[in-house]
Protein backbone atom coordinates (compact mmCIF):
# COMPACT_ATOMS: atom_id res chain seq x y z
CA UNK A 1 0.00 0.00 0.00
CA UNK A 2 2.88 2.44 1.16
CA UNK A 3 4.93 1.69 -2.08
CA UNK A 4 1.34 1.96 -4.73
CA UNK A 5 1.28 5.23 -2.73
CA UNK A 6 4.24 6.55 -3.64
CA UNK A 7 3.90 5.93 -6.88
CA UNK A 8 1.27 7.34 -6.88
CA UNK A 9 2.53 10.66 -5.69
CA UNK A 10 5.22 10.28 -7.78
CA UNK A 11 3.33 10.58 -10.45
CA UNK A 12 0.98 13.54 -9.26
CA UNK A 13 4.38 15.53 -8.74
CA UNK A 14 5.32 14.78 -12.19
CA UNK A 15 2.24 15.65 -13.16
CA UNK A 16 2.01 18.63 -11.42
CA UNK A 17 5.66 19.51 -12.80
CA UNK A 18 4.50 19.33 -16.16
CA UNK A 19 1.59 21.56 -15.73
CA UNK A 20 3.44 24.15 -14.11
CA UNK A 21 6.47 24.32 -16.97
CA UNK A 22 3.56 24.44 -19.84
CA UNK A 23 1.79 27.07 -17.33
CA UNK A 24 5.20 28.73 -17.28
CA UNK A 25 6.04 28.44 -20.75
CA UNK A 26 2.53 30.47 -21.56
CA UNK A 27 3.60 34.28 -23.06
CA UNK A 28 1.35 36.60 -21.47
CA UNK A 29 0.34 39.67 -22.92
CA UNK A 30 -1.68 42.44 -21.10
CA UNK A 31 -3.85 44.64 -23.45
CA UNK A 32 -5.06 47.56 -21.96
CA UNK A 33 -8.37 48.17 -23.92
CA UNK A 34 -11.42 51.09 -23.85
CA UNK A 35 -14.15 48.61 -24.31
CA UNK A 36 -16.43 48.21 -20.91
CA UNK A 37 -16.57 44.30 -20.41
CA UNK A 38 -20.53 44.92 -19.43
CA UNK A 39 -21.78 46.89 -22.36
CA UNK A 40 -21.74 45.10 -26.04
CA UNK A 41 -18.60 45.98 -27.36
CA UNK A 42 -16.94 44.16 -24.22
CA UNK A 43 -18.82 41.36 -24.81
CA UNK A 44 -17.85 41.29 -28.06
CA UNK A 45 -14.35 41.49 -27.57
CA UNK A 46 -14.09 38.91 -24.95
CA UNK A 47 -15.77 36.43 -27.28
CA UNK A 48 -12.52 37.00 -29.74
CA UNK A 49 -9.82 37.02 -26.58
CA UNK A 50 -11.55 33.87 -25.96
CA UNK A 51 -11.22 32.67 -29.52
CA UNK A 52 -7.75 33.16 -30.09
CA UNK A 53 -6.63 31.94 -26.93
CA UNK A 54 -8.56 28.87 -27.48
CA UNK A 55 -6.90 28.55 -30.55
CA UNK A 56 -3.54 29.77 -28.88
CA UNK A 57 -3.09 27.83 -26.04
CA UNK A 58 0.38 28.89 -25.46
CA UNK A 59 -0.66 32.32 -25.24
CA UNK A 60 -2.75 34.34 -22.19
CA UNK A 61 -4.14 37.70 -23.05
CA UNK A 62 -4.84 39.44 -20.14
CA UNK A 63 -7.49 42.53 -21.06
CA UNK A 64 -7.87 45.59 -18.86
CA UNK A 65 -10.56 47.83 -19.39
CA UNK A 66 -8.63 51.13 -19.31
CA UNK A 67 -11.58 53.77 -19.80
CA UNK A 68 -12.29 55.96 -22.70
CA UNK A 69 -9.63 57.07 -25.57
CA UNK A 70 -8.48 60.18 -23.13
CA UNK A 71 -7.91 57.62 -20.72
CA UNK A 72 -6.24 55.59 -21.90
CA UNK A 73 -3.42 58.21 -23.36
CA UNK A 74 -3.59 59.78 -19.94
CA UNK A 75 -2.66 56.49 -18.01
CA UNK A 76 0.05 55.30 -20.72
CA UNK A 77 1.58 58.74 -20.21
CA UNK A 78 1.61 58.23 -16.27
CA UNK A 79 2.51 54.27 -16.70
CA UNK A 80 5.44 54.78 -19.15
CA UNK A 81 8.12 56.48 -16.93
CA UNK A 82 6.85 54.34 -13.94
CA UNK A 83 7.81 51.06 -16.01
CA UNK A 84 4.33 49.96 -15.69
CA UNK A 85 2.73 49.91 -19.49
CA UNK A 86 1.49 47.26 -21.29
CA UNK A 87 2.17 44.97 -23.53
CA UNK A 88 0.15 46.13 -26.26
CA UNK A 89 -2.45 49.08 -26.24
CA UNK A 90 -6.03 50.25 -27.99
CA UNK A 91 -5.22 53.38 -29.44
CA UNK A 92 -7.43 56.03 -30.71
CA UNK A 93 -6.32 56.73 -34.90
CA UNK A 94 -5.51 60.51 -34.27
CA UNK A 95 -3.81 60.17 -31.22
CA UNK A 96 -1.31 57.00 -31.63
CA UNK A 97 1.31 59.64 -33.26
CA UNK A 98 2.34 60.81 -29.96
CA UNK A 99 3.49 57.64 -29.03
CA UNK A 100 5.04 56.40 -32.25
CA UNK A 101 7.16 59.61 -32.64
CA UNK A 102 8.41 59.18 -29.36
CA UNK A 103 9.41 55.49 -29.48
CA UNK A 104 6.86 54.21 -27.66
CA UNK A 105 5.21 52.11 -30.15
CA UNK A 106 6.82 48.94 -31.93
CA UNK A 107 6.71 49.69 -36.10
CA UNK A 108 4.67 46.60 -37.15
CA UNK A 109 5.93 47.80 -40.72
CA UNK A 110 7.56 44.33 -41.17
CA UNK A 111 4.89 41.87 -39.33
CA UNK A 112 2.48 43.65 -41.63
CA UNK A 113 4.33 43.09 -44.72
CA UNK A 114 4.70 39.45 -44.07
CA UNK A 115 1.16 38.64 -43.16
CA UNK A 116 -1.07 37.67 -46.05
CA UNK A 117 -3.63 39.68 -43.81
CA UNK A 118 -2.55 42.94 -45.28
CA UNK A 119 -4.29 41.84 -48.44
CA UNK A 120 -7.32 41.58 -47.33
CA UNK A 121 -7.54 44.60 -45.31
CA UNK A 122 -9.36 48.13 -47.02
CA UNK A 123 -7.32 50.63 -48.11
CA UNK A 124 -8.77 53.07 -44.85
CA UNK A 125 -7.91 50.16 -42.84
CA UNK A 126 -3.83 50.48 -43.82
CA UNK A 127 -4.28 53.91 -44.25
CA UNK A 128 -5.10 54.77 -40.84
CA UNK A 129 -2.31 52.91 -39.09
CA UNK A 130 0.73 54.92 -40.65
CA UNK A 131 2.32 57.32 -39.18
CA UNK A 132 5.55 58.75 -41.16
CA UNK A 133 5.52 56.21 -43.74
CA UNK A 134 6.04 53.04 -40.61
CA UNK A 135 3.15 51.33 -39.75
CA UNK A 136 2.31 51.39 -35.87
CA UNK A 137 -1.42 49.97 -35.13
CA UNK A 138 -3.69 47.86 -37.03
CA UNK A 139 -6.82 49.08 -36.99
CA UNK A 140 -9.78 47.17 -34.55
CA UNK A 141 -12.39 49.53 -34.29
CA UNK A 142 -13.31 51.50 -37.37
CA UNK A 143 -15.79 53.65 -37.36
CA UNK A 144 -17.83 57.22 -38.93
CA UNK A 145 -20.32 59.31 -37.84
CA UNK A 146 -23.73 58.93 -38.58
CA UNK A 147 -27.15 60.24 -37.77
CA UNK A 148 -29.26 58.65 -35.67
CA UNK A 149 -33.38 59.14 -34.98
CA UNK A 150 -36.17 58.09 -33.64
CA UNK A 151 -38.80 57.55 -35.79
CA UNK A 152 -41.73 57.96 -32.72
CA UNK A 153 -40.03 61.30 -31.67
CA UNK A 154 -40.34 62.55 -35.33
CA UNK A 155 -44.10 61.09 -35.41
CA UNK A 156 -45.31 62.44 -32.33
CA UNK A 157 -43.72 66.08 -33.35
CA UNK A 158 -45.80 66.01 -36.40
CA UNK A 159 -43.75 64.42 -39.10
CA UNK A 160 -45.79 62.32 -41.24
CA UNK A 161 -42.79 61.53 -43.60
CA UNK A 162 -38.84 61.75 -43.03
CA UNK A 163 -37.92 65.16 -43.80
CA UNK A 164 -34.75 66.47 -45.23
CA UNK A 165 -31.52 65.94 -43.36
CA UNK A 166 -28.49 66.86 -45.44
CA UNK A 167 -27.80 70.52 -44.15
CA UNK A 168 -27.26 72.37 -41.34
CA UNK A 169 -30.67 74.04 -41.94
CA UNK A 170 -32.68 70.78 -42.67
CA UNK A 171 -31.33 69.74 -38.60
CA UNK A 172 -31.74 73.05 -37.23
CA UNK A 173 -35.27 72.91 -38.58
CA UNK A 174 -36.09 69.77 -36.91
CA UNK A 175 -34.67 70.01 -33.97
CA UNK A 176 -36.82 73.45 -33.86
CA UNK A 177 -39.89 71.32 -34.62
CA UNK A 178 -39.04 68.64 -31.88
CA UNK A 179 -38.50 71.25 -29.32
CA UNK A 180 -41.23 73.32 -29.92
CA UNK A 181 -43.72 70.33 -30.26
CA UNK A 182 -42.52 68.20 -27.11
CA UNK A 183 -40.16 70.20 -25.38
CA UNK A 184 -42.92 70.50 -22.19
CA UNK A 185 -42.20 66.82 -22.19
CA UNK A 186 -39.03 67.37 -21.46
CA UNK A 187 -37.61 66.30 -24.99
CA UNK A 188 -35.07 67.76 -27.02
CA UNK A 189 -33.99 68.29 -30.59
CA UNK A 190 -30.93 67.04 -30.96
CA UNK A 191 -28.01 65.92 -28.52
CA UNK A 192 -24.84 68.24 -28.25
CA UNK A 193 -22.23 66.95 -30.80
CA UNK A 194 -19.60 65.37 -29.19
CA UNK A 195 -15.81 65.68 -30.19
CA UNK A 196 -16.34 63.03 -33.20
CA UNK A 197 -19.61 64.46 -34.44
CA UNK A 198 -18.45 68.00 -34.30
CA UNK A 199 -15.30 67.07 -36.27
CA UNK A 200 -17.65 65.41 -38.95
CA UNK A 201 -19.58 68.75 -38.87
CA UNK A 202 -16.50 70.78 -39.76
CA UNK A 203 -15.34 68.56 -42.53
CA UNK A 204 -19.08 68.32 -44.12
CA UNK A 205 -18.77 72.25 -43.66
CA UNK A 206 -16.05 71.88 -46.44
CA UNK A 207 -12.80 72.42 -43.91
CA UNK A 208 -11.23 70.28 -41.14
CA UNK A 209 -9.06 71.26 -38.07
CA UNK A 210 -5.95 70.18 -39.25
CA UNK A 211 -5.53 69.40 -42.77
CA UNK A 212 -4.52 65.95 -43.19
CA UNK A 213 -2.15 65.87 -46.03
CA UNK A 214 0.24 69.54 -45.12
CA UNK A 215 -0.34 69.31 -41.55
CA UNK A 216 -1.70 73.31 -41.57
CA UNK A 217 -3.77 73.85 -38.77
CA UNK A 218 -7.42 74.58 -39.81
CA UNK A 219 -9.08 75.70 -36.44
CA UNK A 220 -9.37 79.39 -37.84
CA UNK A 221 -10.58 78.92 -41.22
CA UNK A 222 -13.85 80.50 -41.74
CA UNK A 223 -15.30 77.47 -42.89
CA UNK A 224 -14.14 75.57 -39.51
CA UNK A 225 -15.57 78.93 -37.29
CA UNK A 226 -18.91 79.26 -39.67
CA UNK A 227 -19.20 75.36 -38.67
CA UNK A 228 -18.54 75.78 -34.53
CA UNK A 229 -20.88 79.15 -34.70
CA UNK A 230 -23.72 76.54 -36.13
CA UNK A 231 -23.00 73.92 -33.24
CA UNK A 232 -22.80 76.40 -30.42
CA UNK A 233 -26.14 78.15 -31.48
CA UNK A 234 -28.14 74.64 -31.14
CA UNK A 235 -27.54 75.34 -27.05
CA UNK A 236 -26.83 78.89 -26.48
CA UNK A 237 -29.00 80.61 -29.12
CA UNK A 238 -31.94 78.19 -30.11
CA UNK A 239 -31.87 75.70 -27.16
CA UNK A 240 -32.60 72.77 -28.93
CA UNK A 241 -30.03 71.08 -27.33
CA UNK A 242 -29.39 70.70 -23.63
CA UNK A 243 -26.55 72.08 -21.88
CA UNK A 244 -25.80 68.87 -20.02
CA UNK A 245 -24.76 67.14 -23.11
CA UNK A 246 -22.13 70.07 -23.53
CA UNK A 247 -20.55 69.38 -20.22
CA UNK A 248 -20.76 65.66 -20.44
CA UNK A 249 -21.01 64.18 -23.76
CA UNK A 250 -22.25 61.00 -22.52
CA UNK A 251 -25.66 62.81 -21.05
CA UNK A 252 -26.06 63.63 -24.63
CA UNK A 253 -26.63 60.13 -26.00
CA UNK A 254 -27.93 58.64 -22.97
CA UNK A 255 -30.83 60.67 -23.08
CA UNK A 256 -30.89 59.68 -26.98
CA UNK A 257 -31.14 56.50 -25.72
CA UNK A 258 -33.89 56.86 -23.02
CA UNK A 259 -35.97 58.58 -24.98
CA UNK A 260 -35.52 62.49 -24.26
CA UNK A 261 -33.57 63.76 -27.36
CA UNK A 262 -34.71 63.24 -31.44
CA UNK A 263 -31.71 62.97 -32.82
CA UNK A 264 -28.00 61.74 -32.04
CA UNK A 265 -24.87 62.64 -34.42
CA UNK A 266 -22.24 59.74 -33.13
CA UNK A 267 -20.20 56.84 -33.68
CA UNK A 268 -21.29 53.85 -35.91
CA UNK A 269 -19.79 52.35 -32.74
CA UNK A 270 -22.75 53.40 -30.81
CA UNK A 271 -25.12 51.44 -33.11
CA UNK A 272 -25.85 48.21 -31.40
CA UNK A 273 -26.58 50.02 -28.36
CA UNK A 274 -29.01 52.50 -29.98
CA UNK A 275 -30.88 49.54 -31.09
CA UNK A 276 -31.26 48.02 -28.13
CA UNK A 277 -32.84 50.94 -26.43
CA UNK A 278 -34.77 52.26 -29.23
CA UNK A 279 -35.79 49.67 -31.24
CA UNK A 280 -37.83 49.77 -34.27
CA UNK A 281 -37.85 53.00 -33.54
CA UNK A 282 -34.37 53.72 -34.46
CA UNK A 283 -33.41 55.20 -37.69
CA UNK A 284 -29.77 55.50 -39.28
CA UNK A 285 -28.72 57.78 -42.11
CA UNK A 286 -25.21 59.37 -43.32
CA UNK A 287 -24.16 62.44 -41.97
CA UNK A 288 -25.07 65.68 -43.19
CA UNK A 289 -23.14 67.09 -46.22
CA UNK A 290 -24.04 70.69 -45.60
CA UNK A 291 -21.17 72.29 -48.32
CA UNK A 292 -19.62 69.02 -49.17
CA UNK A 293 -19.75 65.26 -48.67
CA UNK A 294 -16.94 64.51 -46.33
CA UNK A 295 -16.61 62.36 -42.89
CA UNK A 296 -13.60 61.46 -40.33
CA UNK A 297 -12.78 57.84 -40.15
CA UNK A 298 -12.54 57.01 -36.20
CA UNK A 299 -11.89 54.56 -33.73
CA UNK A 300 -8.97 53.08 -32.92
CA UNK A 301 -6.09 50.02 -33.41
CA UNK A 302 -3.99 47.61 -31.67
CA UNK A 303 -0.14 48.31 -31.07
CA UNK A 304 2.71 46.87 -29.25
CA UNK A 305 4.89 48.90 -26.74
CA UNK A 306 8.63 49.50 -27.53
CA UNK A 307 9.29 47.87 -24.07
CA UNK A 308 7.66 44.38 -24.51
CA UNK A 309 10.20 41.39 -24.74
CA UNK A 310 10.43 40.08 -28.68
CA UNK A 311 8.24 36.23 -27.86
CA UNK A 312 5.64 39.44 -26.52
CA UNK A 313 5.71 41.27 -29.28
CA UNK A 314 5.14 38.27 -31.53
CA UNK A 315 2.45 36.61 -29.86
CA UNK A 316 0.61 40.11 -29.32
CA UNK A 317 1.06 40.37 -33.36
CA UNK A 318 -0.25 37.34 -33.63
CA UNK A 319 -3.78 38.34 -31.99
CA UNK A 320 -3.53 41.56 -33.81
CA UNK A 321 -3.77 39.86 -37.13
CA UNK A 322 -6.47 37.19 -35.83
CA UNK A 323 -8.85 40.05 -34.60
CA UNK A 324 -8.38 41.52 -37.81
CA UNK A 325 -9.13 37.98 -39.81
CA UNK A 326 -13.28 38.21 -41.19
CA UNK A 327 -13.95 35.37 -38.78
CA UNK A 328 -13.31 38.16 -35.64
CA UNK A 329 -14.27 41.07 -37.50
CA UNK A 330 -18.00 39.77 -38.58
CA UNK A 331 -18.33 39.20 -34.81
CA UNK A 332 -17.14 42.47 -33.91
CA UNK A 333 -19.02 44.39 -36.62
CA UNK A 334 -22.42 42.13 -35.77
CA UNK A 335 -21.97 42.96 -32.07
CA UNK A 336 -21.00 46.75 -32.09
CA UNK A 337 -21.92 48.21 -35.18
CA UNK A 338 -18.33 49.71 -36.04
CA UNK A 339 -17.32 49.04 -39.90
CA UNK A 340 -16.11 46.25 -41.11
CA UNK A 341 -12.17 46.38 -42.26
CA UNK A 342 -12.00 43.34 -43.32
CA UNK A 343 -12.78 42.78 -47.29
CA UNK A 344 -13.74 39.15 -46.29
CA UNK A 345 -16.19 40.38 -43.48
CA UNK A 346 -19.18 40.66 -45.45
CA UNK A 347 -19.17 37.03 -46.64
CA UNK A 348 -19.12 35.31 -42.98
CA UNK A 349 -22.78 34.45 -41.76
CA UNK A 350 -22.23 36.60 -38.52
CA UNK A 351 -22.02 39.82 -41.06
CA UNK A 352 -24.45 38.67 -43.37
CA UNK A 353 -26.98 37.85 -40.85
CA UNK A 354 -26.39 41.73 -39.24
CA UNK A 355 -26.83 43.04 -42.43
CA UNK A 356 -30.15 41.09 -43.11
CA UNK A 357 -31.94 41.96 -39.23
CA UNK A 358 -30.60 45.22 -38.19
CA UNK A 359 -31.31 48.11 -40.67
CA UNK A 360 -29.12 50.88 -40.65
CA UNK A 361 -25.88 49.38 -39.87
CA UNK A 362 -24.89 49.47 -42.90
CA UNK A 363 -24.63 53.46 -43.45
CA UNK A 364 -21.27 53.56 -41.94
CA UNK A 365 -19.90 51.33 -44.84
CA UNK A 366 -22.25 53.28 -47.74
CA UNK A 367 -20.31 56.46 -46.58
CA UNK A 368 -16.59 55.13 -47.44
CA UNK A 369 -16.61 56.73 -50.45
CA UNK A 370 -16.72 60.19 -48.55
CA UNK A 371 -14.62 59.29 -45.48
CA UNK A 372 -11.47 59.99 -45.03
CA UNK A 373 -8.61 59.34 -42.74
CA UNK A 374 -7.63 62.25 -40.21
CA UNK A 375 -4.21 63.77 -39.10
CA UNK A 376 -2.26 62.33 -36.23
CA UNK A 377 1.36 64.64 -35.81
CA UNK A 378 1.53 64.82 -31.72
CA UNK A 379 0.06 68.11 -31.83
CA UNK A 380 -3.50 66.67 -32.13
CA UNK A 381 -3.14 64.40 -28.58
CA UNK A 382 -2.56 68.15 -27.43
CA UNK A 383 -5.21 70.13 -29.86
CA UNK A 384 -7.71 67.63 -29.02
CA UNK A 385 -7.46 67.46 -25.23
CA UNK A 386 -7.87 71.10 -25.15
CA UNK A 387 -11.04 71.80 -27.73
CA UNK A 388 -13.20 70.38 -24.57
CA UNK A 389 -13.18 73.31 -22.15
CA UNK A 390 -13.07 75.25 -25.17
CA UNK A 391 -16.29 74.20 -27.02
CA UNK A 392 -17.99 74.35 -23.44
CA UNK A 393 -17.23 77.96 -23.50
CA UNK A 394 -18.54 78.66 -26.97
CA UNK A 395 -21.29 76.43 -26.51
CA UNK A 396 -22.40 77.60 -23.52
CA UNK A 397 -22.20 81.28 -25.27
CA UNK A 398 -19.38 82.79 -22.22
CA UNK A 399 -17.50 83.44 -25.20
CA UNK A 400 -17.36 84.42 -29.08
CA UNK A 401 -16.38 81.67 -31.14
CA UNK A 402 -14.34 83.73 -33.58
CA UNK A 403 -12.42 84.71 -31.00
CA UNK A 404 -11.77 81.15 -29.22
CA UNK A 405 -10.68 79.28 -32.42
CA UNK A 406 -8.85 82.11 -33.35
CA UNK A 407 -6.73 82.24 -30.14
CA UNK A 408 -7.22 78.79 -30.26
CA UNK A 409 -5.27 77.74 -33.62
CA UNK A 410 -2.22 80.47 -32.28
CA UNK A 411 -1.93 78.12 -29.76
CA UNK A 412 -1.93 75.34 -31.66
CA UNK A 413 0.49 76.46 -34.03
CA UNK A 414 2.68 77.24 -31.20
CA UNK A 415 2.59 73.81 -29.64
CA UNK A 416 3.28 72.15 -33.10
CA UNK A 417 6.32 73.79 -33.09
CA UNK A 418 7.12 72.96 -29.64
CA UNK A 419 6.49 69.14 -30.03
CA UNK A 420 8.42 69.32 -33.48
CA UNK A 421 11.80 70.41 -31.97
Amino acid sequence: MTRNFLKLAGASLIALVGATSISMAATTITFWHSFDPEKPNGKALAEIIGNFEAANPGIDIQSEFIGNYNDIVAKLQAAIPAHREPDAVIMEVTRYGLFADRGVLTDLSDYVEKDPLKNDLFDFAREVGMFKGKNYIVPFNSSTPVLYYNKDIFARAGFAEEPALKTYDDILKVSKQITEKLGVEGITGIAAPGQFARWGLVMDNDSDLIDSKTGDILLDSANTIEAYQWMASLVHEHKVASADGVTDEDMGRDAFLQGKVGIMLNSTGTYVRSKKAIGENLAVRPMPCNKVCSVPIGGAGIGILSTAEQDVKDAAYKFISFAANPESNAIWFAGTGYMPINKHTADQQKAKDALAKQPGIDVAISQLDFARGRPRPPVVTWMRASEYDLWQAMALGQRDVKEVLTEFAAKTRAEAERLAK
